[in-house]
């Protein structure tokens, strides 16, 4: 889509329960999933815990993580928050999680993500993020997409700089730190003017909706 096209086209009803990417699906997490979620959180837990304040919480048992998607999977339905299972493509893998959080305004989104550890330095964040990047754009039709990284993760901070993201700040003590300290965190975003030209534009995606239809 140029740029031209995207400025005049018309929103596309979503949100995207399933998208399909060159490698991955990313979908809407269910309550089935529990298992095979807890599995890849489980080994991952030492690769994650410096970065993610979630992680350092974890293992949490089969239970609260069923409660977990289940939140996440009626959070979806009722439009209020978009988090996505990453698998393979034949879905038999767990690759990671990610977000597309609308709690940076009703005219935004924020791409979050994390990987197994088993797959790390594959691509797949980006592929990942890519595939986001356009849902929020085409289908939500959002004006901005944020990506936040704590100073340091150049893994993570990688992904918007290889998407053209603009590094936009440093948000000072706002990410806590193994230990209970606070660190700097940096703030990559694009705006939709921006979009057409990035590299996410031409990423190869296919969306479909909650009934299975294809919206993109």
């Amino acid at each position: 889509m140029n740029e031209a096209e995207f400025l005049t086209a018309a929103p596309v009803p979503g949100p995207a329960y399933r998208i399909v990417t060159r490698r991955l699906v990313l979908r809407c997490w269910a309550p089935e999933d529990a298992p095979a979620f807890k599995a890849a959180v489980d080994a991952s837990r030492e690769h994650l815990a410096p970065w993610l304040a979630w992680a350092r919480g974890e293992p949490a048992d089969l239970q609260a993580t069923i409660a977990l998607l289940r939140v996440w999977r009626g959070k979806f339905d009722l439009g209020q928050d978009f988090v996505y299972g990453i698998f393979s493509r034949d879905e038999r893998q767990v690759i990671g999680s990610a977000g597309l959080h609308a709690r940076v305004g009703s005219d935004a989104r924020e791409i979050g993500y994390w990987i197994h550890v088993n797959h790390i330095g594959r691509g797949y964040a980006s592929e990942a993020a890519a595939a986001l990047t356009r849902a929020g754009f085409e289908i939500d039709h959002v004006q901005r997409i944020d990506i936040r990284v704590a100073v340091g993760n150049e893994r993570s901070a990688n992904v918007p700089r290889k998407l053209a993201y603009t590094r936009e700040a440093t948000l000072r003590r706002r990410d806590p730190a193994p230990g209970g300290a606070l660190r700097d965190m940096m703030l990559w975003t694009m705006l939709a003017d921006e979009y057409p030209g990035s590299p996410a534009s031409a990423a190869d995606i296919e969306a479909y909706d909650a009934a299975g239809r294809r919206i993109l």
